[in-house]
């Protein structure tokens, strides 16, 4: 599944689903993608609705920094999220270990 369907299709279907996982997370995160496939994206978890807007839009909690392959394999389960973070292919900006936690259940 290509970067831009996951984050703009399958993550507000998943926070649809659970809008519980949006109301745990209750921040703004940007996601710099890089590659093939790659760009910007802002997840507003702090809204009701229309979660992902294209671009980093408003001041962001984290920045979380990938690329598109990994990211794709992140999601697809082919690549765990712990490895790739402990391994620099995923990087939290700032590091907020908690807010980490609470999106990897959005992204698991």
């Amino acid at each position: 599944m290509a970067v831009k369907d996951i984050l703009e299709t399958e993550i507000p279907k998943r926070l649809t689903e659970k809008p519980q996982i949006g109301k745990d997370i209750n921040a703004v995160i940007h996601f710099d993608i890089t590659g093939d496939g790659g760009g910007a994206w802002t997840l507003d978890t702090t809204k009701d609705s229309e979660w992902v807007s294209s671009g980093k839009n408003g001041e962001s909690k984290m920045t979380i920094t990938a690329t598109a392959a990994d990211f794709e394999k992140i999601i697809s389960k082919q690549l765990s999220a712990q490895t790739a973070a402990m391994t620099g292919k995923l990087k939290f900006k700032p590091m907020d270990m908690g807010l980490a936690m609470k999106l990897a259940k959005l992204m698991g």
